[in-house]
């Protein structure tokens, strides 16, 4: 009988891995859509699922939020998310799509958000719970037993991403999150947290915003000699320089200061 033991370190460029940067839509007009998406990775809400067939047609692939972030800054309550599970599951069938965003109550407490994690109709591995980060570090230890992915949500006083109380926070979730060599235990996902200067510092699997759909139709920020010259060329730029950096392997706790 034969056996041995494969003990490979970690070099030092496998430290840093990819991130899927998921980029919120819409991004118009739907030319610079194109520009921003193709061979990449989408964001789509049930509030706004107006590019989903170019999303479908352009991305390598693509996740689905509930639209809750939307409806509670709009001052709504969403009571009935039937419509949402449908979608979702249309959403599911199509072989680009990674996961969907289980409905949560941004501002409500624990036990509304359990209630519906229980509701949820579809398979376990296509949903992902969002911890909110007022929420107790036992309900962020207990979601992360029980799926394979989990959405970290930025609320109540820490609503700020990167501010220095959400690190303080961010700090302390990492501690549930990870084992003592600094490996997540699931998959981790970041909402608003496609910011190079947070997710290069997490070990997160992925990372969202609508940093890129917002800022292309920003004039003022696109000023000096080298100005790109339309949404699109816009677009391609904004990409390629939040794509440039990637997360971490493992969660170093000396790390959120800079």
């Amino acid at each position: 009988q034969v056996g041995y033991t494969c003990q490979v370190p970690v070099p030092e460029v496998l430290r840093r891995v990819p991130l899927i940067h998921y980029h919120g839509t819409p991004i118009t007009p739907d030319s610079a859509g194109v520009a921003a998406l193709s061979g990449g990775h989408a964001f789509v809400s049930y509030r706004r699922p107006d590019q989903l067939g170019l999303v479908a047609t352009v991305c390598q692939s693509f996740a689905v939020d509930n639209g809750a972030f939307s409806a509670w800054k709009a001052g709504q309550e969403v009571k009935d998310w039937s419509g949402y599970y449908v979608w979702a599951e249309q959403c599911r069938l199509m072989p680009s799509c990674d996961f969907a965003i289980i409905p949560d109550v941004i501002a409500g407490n624990e036990a509304d958000n359990d209630a519906l994690l229980a509701e949820w109709p579809l398979p376990k591995w296509y949903g992902a719970p969002v911890w909110h980060m007022h929420e107790t570090l036992g309900r962020l230890e207990r979601l992360a037993s029980e799926y394979p992915r989990i959405c970290l949500g930025s609320s109540g006083e820490y609503s700020t991403v990167g501010s220095t109380s959400w690190w303080d926070r961010i700090r302390l979730a990492m501690q549930v999150l990870c084992d003592d060599l600094g490996r997540p235990k699931c998959k981790l996902h970041g909402l608003r947290m496609l910011n190079p200067r947070v997710f290069s510092q997490l070990p997160l699997a992925s990372a969202d915003s609508t940093n890129l759909g917002r800022n292309i139709g920003i004039d003022m920020n696109w000023k000096g000699t080298y100005t790109p010259p339309s949404k699109e060329v816009r677009a391609t730029v904004l990409r390629s320089r939040i794509e440039s950096a990637n997360a971490t392997t493992t969660w170093q706790p000396n790390l959120g200061l800079l």
